[in-house]
């Protein structure tokens, strides 16, 4: 049975540090010059503030996927509390199902209950999540781009 529930990110960082590197592996650009190496002490202390939420999609209590987002005032708009993602995770074996759609409509829930009035959400070009976005109605806003200029393979 998958079930999904807001825990403590310092409480269950070293579990969430065994499926990082998979997340890693399949969806980061630019690997040969850029490590996994989050600042996890700057994620602990924005959780200490009450600006992070750390959602867990587990199945038979084992971590299989989870949400990152910071939560706070827009910095151009001051007045509206705002959810911007970070990361978003399900272990690949676990993607045929809703599993994807139950966590994100859990963090609705809790970003409805945290009074939160924007969410801001992405996806990879090159592993789109489109469709799980809009079926939560979400709507496209921008697009980022990404160029390598550290080292002689930029291109």
């Amino acid at each position: 049975m998958i079930t999904v529930h807001v825990e403590s990110f310092r409480e269950q960082l070293t579990e969430l540090q065994q499926l990082l590197p998979s997340h890693y592996a399949e969806l980061a650009l630019d690997q040969a010059h850029v490590p996994l190496a989050p600042q996890y002490d700057v994620y602990i202390e924005r959780e200490r503030r009450g600006e992070l939420l750390f959602v867990t999609l587990r199945e038979g209590g084992a971590l299989i996927g989870y949400f990152i987002g910071f939560v706070a005032p827009g910095l151009h708009y001051s007045t509206c509390l705002t959810c911007t993602m970070d990361i978003f995770y399900v272990r690949k074996d676990r993607r045929s199902g809703t599993a994807g759609l139950r966590l994100f409509r859990f963090v609705e829930q809790e970003l409805r209950r945290r009074g939160v009035q924007r969410w801001f959400m992405g996806s990879k070009v090159h592993a789109d999540a489109s469709a799980l976005f809009k079926r939560i109605g979400a709507r496209p806003v921008e697009v980022y781009y990404s160029k390598w200029l550290g080292g002689s393979d930029a291109s």
